[in-house]
């Protein structure tokens, strides 16, 4: 039985019947509509915590969505199981697969920007400026796009970037300077 289905979060309950209903009355194939449920499953897992669970669903939703945009919503909420767990090199890399597919995603970028920016503090304090710099301003670079893609959104990030001095794209030039001490990330 499908968790959506023996769960009695009120929350989920309330999206899983509309979403029922639309999936019935949608032309969907058989595939699709799996692929939807387990989707829906590794969300109710997620939302409640479920670590372990949700990605199973996720990769079970993944082997039959056919669908790139369906399957950036796919990844970028494993990439979010991964943040979540600490798991940041892990977390980048379905970040990158889910903006390959729709690059239209800013919390995508969002969250990069702020796993960059965790990384850049944990290079203070290993008394490494020089790579705490690279990583601020690859956060910076990943907030500037979130930014240009939800103008009203991410308010910290816009304050964080003018008070730094990283609002501009100024700071690109010297990014590819630091980028070749830090790699790809």
């Amino acid at each position: 039985m499908p968790r959506s289905q023996r769960n009695d979060n009120f929350i989920d309950k309330t999206f899983t019947i509309p979403a029922d209903i639309l999936t019935r009355l949608l032309p969907t194939t058989k595939r699709e509509r799996e692929a939807f449920i387990y989707y829906r499953d590794g969300m109710s897992a997620q939302s409640e915590g479920e670590y372990a669970e949700a990605p199973q669903s996720y990769y079970k939703a993944m082997r039959l969505e056919i669908d790139s945009y369906d399957r950036s919503y796919i990844l970028y909420n494993i990439g979010l199981i991964h943040t979540s767990n600490g798991k940041h090199v892990e977390a980048l890399e379905y970040y990158f697969q889910a903006l390959e597919r729709n690059s239209f995603l800013p919390q995508a970028f969002n969250n990069m920007a702020v796993i960059c920016h965790h990384r850049g503090e944990r290079a203070i304090q290993r008394g490494d400026l020089e790579i705490s710099e690279a990583w601020f301003d690859q956060a910076a670079d990943y907030w500037r796009r979130a930014i240009a893609l939800s103008p009203d959104n991410y308010a910290e990030a816009q304050n964080r970037l003018k008070v730094t001095g990283r609002s501009s794209s100024s700071h690109r030039r010297k990014r590819k300077k630091w980028t070749n001490k830090i790699g790809k990330v």
